[in-house]
């Protein structure tokens, strides 16, 4: 019986040492997403300075459908986000996806020293790749986060059941 509450205990503190390094990639991730946005508006701005053949007009209607599909994805944020709490039970699953957002990670940081070589409007296709991958990565950070919580709950109230 109280091998069981040292196991449990045990469980539930692996459970939250591991929500804390996904809450630090998960934040290291938000950086990088950040950092690309700034250099995506600095890629706007030098497009529009340039001129590149397109028109005030033109330019607007693009600026605004980006500002669209930001607020569509800030939408879709704040709902993985409500989600969090039924989410964290499939922490242990995701460890691949973790993998697979440090090597997405990697990568980006790769194509961003990429990015002063290239042409402006191949950037910024590749640019909008990036957030779009950045986005699915902090989504399933958050899937992970959420299924951590949702088990150390668990855990803990297996060990008050069991206390009792």
């Amino acid at each position: 019986m109280e091998e069981e509450k040292m196991n449990l205990r045990l469980d539930a503190d692996v459970q939250k040492l591991e929500m804390e390094r996904l809450r630090k990639r998960k934040a290291r991730a938000e950086e990088d997403l950040e950092c690309l946005k700034t250099d995506y508006k600095q890629l706007r701005l030098s497009m529009r300075t340039a001129g590149l053949g397109k028109t005030s007009e033109q330019w607007r209607e693009e600026i605004q459908e980006e500002k669209n599909k930001a607020d569509r994805w800030e939408r879709r944020f704040q709902e993985v986000q409500t989600q969090n709490d039924t989410l964290r039970k499939s922490l242990s699953g995701n460890q691949k996806e973790k993998g697979e957002l440090e090597n997405r990670v990697t990568e980006l940081e790769g194509s961003l020293h990429q990015h002063r070589n290239r042409n402006f409007v191949m950037e910024l296709k590749a640019s909008l790749n990036r957030i779009e991958e950045m986005k699915e990565g902090i989504e399933e950070l958050e899937a992970a986060l959420r299924s951590c919580e949702i088990r150390i709950k668990y855990l803990e109230s297996n060990e008050d059941r069991q206390t009792e």
